[in-house]
């Protein structure tokens, strides 16, 4: 490979044009490939779009950004079998960022405080289709293997507990609001949340799994 092409993706101009200067430059060195910066993205829609029009060795996706994040992009462009490898560029590094970005089809992620020849290296290696993680997120990642996830009940929060024991005895959504002061569309969010926490598709499921996994007593 003699050359490496890239999209970048931000929300804020300045970095895009900190980004496209430094690749330009390239390595004072001189070793490895070079680069070209084929593009550039302000959100994920459009790097969705562009990714597939130019389509660039490597793609440097941000994550948090408005009118489409980085998540949502990476998992589209998965989604539709682009060729280019997506490598996150992001300030942040906690699990929730970190771990469906990873999940979607990110082949590497680093952190925007990463030198330069770093920065450099994790391109070259996820054009190769080699995965690509800082030392903070690698770490992150390998504490989150280790530890044994929490069972889904224990993520319920105490009024997700609250509802669902209104559910469990038959009330309804509208009764569920009077009884705890708040609306009827906020009973369905706690509601939404519980089915996603306890894998459940409805009332009955919900309360069937809550009774086998002890949350509202066991099942006779």
């Amino acid at each position: 490979m003699t050359e490496i092409t890239l999209l970048i993706v931000d929300d804020h101009p300045v970095v895009r044009d900190g980004l496209r200067g430094m690749f330009t430059a390239g390595s004072p060195d001189g070793t490895g490939p070079g680069f070209a910066v084929l593009g550039e993205a302000s959100d994920g829609v459009e790097a969705v779009r562009l990714a597939l029009l130019l389509d660039p060795d490597v793609v440097l996706m941000d994550l948090r950004m408005p009118g489409g994040n980085g998540v949502e992009a990476i998992a589209e462009l998965t989604r539709r079998g682009a060729r280019a490898r997506v490598l996150v560029l992001t300030t942040y590094d906690t699990d929730t960022e970190t771990l469906p970005a990873i999940e979607a089809g990110a082949t590497g992620y680093l952190l925007k405080d990463a030198p330069r020849e770093e920065l450099f290296a994790a391109v070259r290696a996820a054009a190769e289709g080699r995965t690509v993680l800082s030392p903070a997120v690698a770490t992150r990642l390998v504490s989150r293997v280790r530890t044994p996830a929490a069972p889904a009940d224990e993520s319920l929060s105490a009024r997700e507990r609250e509802v669902l024991e209104l559910v469990a005895k038959g009330t309804s959504n509208r009764a569920i609001a009077a009884e705890l002061f708040i609306s009827e569309a906020t009973v369905k969010t706690h509601l939404t949340h519980i089915y996603a926490k306890l894998g459940s598709k409805d009332r009955a499921a919900a309360v069937a799994t809550a009774y086998d996994r002890g949350i509202l007593g066991r099942g006779g």
